[in-house]
């Protein structure tokens, strides 16, 4: 790491005319194809970390380098406006472009469900609606903070229907000139006048050159259940990766992971063909389930590091597990998470 980013304001105010000439926060907004009118937010903090957020996206992060290596799968699809959102069923998937982040959600995660009666909610379609959610009251700061020198976002994403839910999540990302990792902070409050549910779920896609045959996972894990037979079936190799491979089927893992001390549990993806390791670590007290996917196939080929207040069963499965974390009016929520990048040693 070069040493300038070790630098006070003060040390580094000779050398430059403005601080963006080492890192910054540019917004825009794409002009071309399905993701034409998307606002994005590109952030680069000045130690070869370089990640673009997608404001109209449920503020998900799409594509993530460091020191010009990509670490985010990205699907065929590319960006898309959420104007092309279909909800029912699978068809999400047609408006799924990867990325380092995907949000799922705030309703529901996982299973699409059919529609049980007339319902102003249903039908539940895959993974909710967070996704396709554009951010309001949008709000950008590079200053320092502390000695350091911070560049971060926020905007408000709402869930919300008359007659039904009324949620709202606060979102900030923000990273530290000179550092490797983002960090993701989320309000959740129920601003309606009844319970409502709450399923988050943090669906991290890595992707190649990251994810290669020779990377391998790493965690402290109490214990891991496979989703299903196909995933029972590859338990024994769920921390190893394989070249893509044709005809894979999905396998998913469900692991309790060890919180360390300061409260946050650990996953790593680490690859020598690279030469790097990525981390996320989440705070476990409100994201107590996590999710591996694991998904080897042929162009499809993404491993789902995904932290979250559930399994992605759906929303009915997960109320009959008793499960379901419900928010009360005026209850409010904070959800932490951090995805850090580095060389290995």
């Amino acid at each position: 790491m070069s040493t300038h980013t070790q630098m006070t304001a003060r040390q580094l105010k000779p050398y430059i005319g403005a601080m963006q000439q080492l890192a910054g926060v540019r917004t825009s907004v794409l002009d071309d194809g399905r993701g034409r009118g998307v606002r994005v937010a590109d952030f680069d903090n000045g130690s070869g970390l370089a990640f673009q957020v997608l404001l109209d996206r449920g503020m998900d992060i799409g594509r993530a380098t460091f020191k010009g290596i990509p670490l985010a799968y990205l699907t065929p699809v590319g960006i898309a406006h959420p104007a092309y959102y279909e909800p029912d069923g699978f068809r999400w998937l047609r408006n799924f472009g990867g990325g380092l982040l995907t949000g799922c959600g705030l309703s529901t995660v996982g299973s699409p469900e059919a529609e049980s009666g007339m319902s102003v909610a249903g039908p539940l379609g895959l993974h909710g609606r967070l996704s396709n959610t554009p951010a309001e009251k949008i709000a950008v700061s590079e200053d320092w903070e502390d000695g350091r020198y911070v560049l971060k976002i926020s905007g408000l994403l709402r869930e919300a229907s008359f007659f039904a839910e009324n949620l709202e999540c606060r979102r900030t990302i923000a990273t530290i000139f000179g550092s490797g990792s983002i960090t993701i902070t989320d309000h959740l409050t129920n601003r309606g006048v009844r319970p409502a549910p709450l399923m988050l779920l943090y669906h991290i896609n890595t992707g190649f050159p990251l994810l290669g045959e020779n990377a391998v996972l790493k965690a402290q894990v109490r214990h891991t259940t496979p989703r299903n037979d196909i995933a029972a079936a590859g338990l024994a190799d769920w921390a190893r990766c394989q070249p893509p491979t044709a005809g894979y089927v999905e396998q998913c893992f469900y692991h309790d992971i060890e919180p360390e001390a300061d409260g946050l549990a650990r996953m790593t993806l680490a690859n020598p063909d690279c030469g790097l390791a990525l981390e996320v670590a989440f705070r476990k007290a409100e994201l107590p389930c996590f999710t591996q996917w694991k998904m080897m196939g042929q162009q499809e080929y993404v491993m789902g590091l995904e932290p979250a207040n559930c399994h992605p069963d759906g929303q009915a499965a997960t109320k009959s597990k008793g499960t379901l974390k419900i928010l009360q009016p005026d209850e409010t929520s904070e959800h932490y998470l951090k995805i850090s990048v580095g060389e290995i040693q």
